[in-house]
């Protein structure tokens, strides 16, 4: 029965002279997301994007409450803005949605952006609401805590009737804000701060650091599949794979055992910058937590950004695990992150790592590496995919 999708965005709305840029790259990804169903037009109205319906509502649903930039959407029915019009749909829907049972409690709410409309927010409710108790032996009124709502819209262009708010990711359409390049690691965290970071508009690519014959293929596709769940958000996502294992022999051969941890993710961070300097990114993103691991301490992370001159964004940095491994159930990735596939991060790894290296003590560890020389190897054999949405 519904016959539109309306969208609504949150602070987008705040964005002043630069809205339509926003609003615009909202409707793209809407666009993209969508692009695998019959093709229509995405209207925009002062704060509201309207999709149409045609007879593929889930799948429209479902395509569209991943987009980031989406604070919620509501599937709905557009009606004129006339009394008579909205009694009709209010009753329809709650035909459709309301139980006339003993005890079940509604209410309808109304939001009214033309204030040319002769009847207050409050009074249309009342009489909307009036109209389909007339329709009901049964059904009783909770303003408070009703068990049903029908939501009212009456705005400039139209009224819309709707049953229920769906949450979508919130944030910003991916690619107002630049370009980052996300470590991307099998693990639990570095995932969840890939989304976190595109979320707030980021269009981010993903860097792998594969140790073969140390770590297995199913490491490599354990992270292609984390890929694809975040494609579904993000669209597509490039990951480039770095081929690791002969900066961690060198290291290995010529790091004391204590510093390994550290002078690794040094390397780590020099080969992504150089990436990102190719690919024309802004930022570095990694999945780091303050104090979680040995190289997490805010003298490992204070030596370790020694080595870059581009910002490290850190999205999961005050999370704890449980909020970390929550979020990665929300956007479906902690069950492929716990598969017992180890990445680079496990080889080597030291009995005792220094958890409070100095920037002298990463020196004298690194005398007797060839670090240019290293680095520019292992860009220069980085391999890179792109994995698309599944239509």
């Amino acid at each position: 029965m519904y016959d539109v999708v309306l969208v609504r965005y949150g602070e987008i709305s705040l964005k002043g002279r630069n809205r339509s840029f926003f609003i615009n790259t909202l409707i793209k990804r809407m666009q993209d997301s969508i692009s695998h169903l019959e093709k229509r037009k995405i209207e925009s109205h002062a704060g509201r994007l309207y999709v149409p319906v045609k007879n593929d509502g889930p799948q429209l649903i479902e395509a569209l409450k991943k987009v980031f930039g989406i604070v919620s959407l509501s599937p709905a029915v557009r009606v004129k803005k006339d009394m008579e019009s909205m009694s009709f749909a209010c009753i329809k829907l709650a035909e459709k949605t309301i139980p006339d049972k003993d005890g079940i409690k509604f209410k309808v709410e109304c939001r009214r952006s033309d204030k040319t409309f002769p009847l207050s927010s409050m009074e249309i409710g009342r009489d909307l609401g009036a109209a389909v108790l007339k329709n009901y032996n049964k059904l009783g009124v909770d303003l408070t805590k009703p068990h049903y709502s029908i939501g009212v819209e009456v705005r400039d262009e139209d009224a819309f009737i709707y049953a229920e708010k769906i949450s979508g990711p919130t944030g910003l359409p991916i690619g107002v804000t630049g370009r980052g390049i996300c470590l991307l690691s099998g693990g639990i965290d570095s995932p969840v701060a890939l989304w976190l970071a595109a979320k707030r508009g980021i269009d981010v690519e993903g860097l792998y650091f594969h140790s073969y014959p140390f770590t297995s293929d199913k490491a490599k596709e354990k992270v292609d599949d984390l890929c694809r769940v975040l494609s579904k958000y993000c669209g597509r996502v490039r990951l480039h794979t770095v081929h690791f294992t002969e900066i961690q022999k060198a290291i290995k051969l010529n790091c004391d055992e204590d510093m390994i941890i550290t002078i690794m993710r040094r390397f780590m961070f020099r080969i992504a910058e150089e990436v990102a300097k190719n690919r024309k990114a802004l930022a570095l993103v990694t999945g780091e937590n303050v104090a979680q691991v040995a190289s997490q301490t805010l003298e490992s992370m204070n030596v370790i950004n020694q080595v870059v001159d581009i910002p490290v964004l850190r999205p999961l940095v005050t999370m704890d695990k449980t909020e970390i491994i929550d979020k990665a159930h929300d956007i479906g990735t902690y069950g492929i992150s716990i598969q017992p596939y180890e990445d680079c991060c496990t080889v080597f790894t030291p009995q005792n790592p220094k958890t409070k290296p100095n920037l002298q003590q990463c020196i004298e560890a690194e005398k007797n590496l060839d670090i240019e020389s290293l680095v520019e190897e292992a860009v220069n054999k980085i391999n890179t995919e792109v994995f698309y949405r599944e239509k």
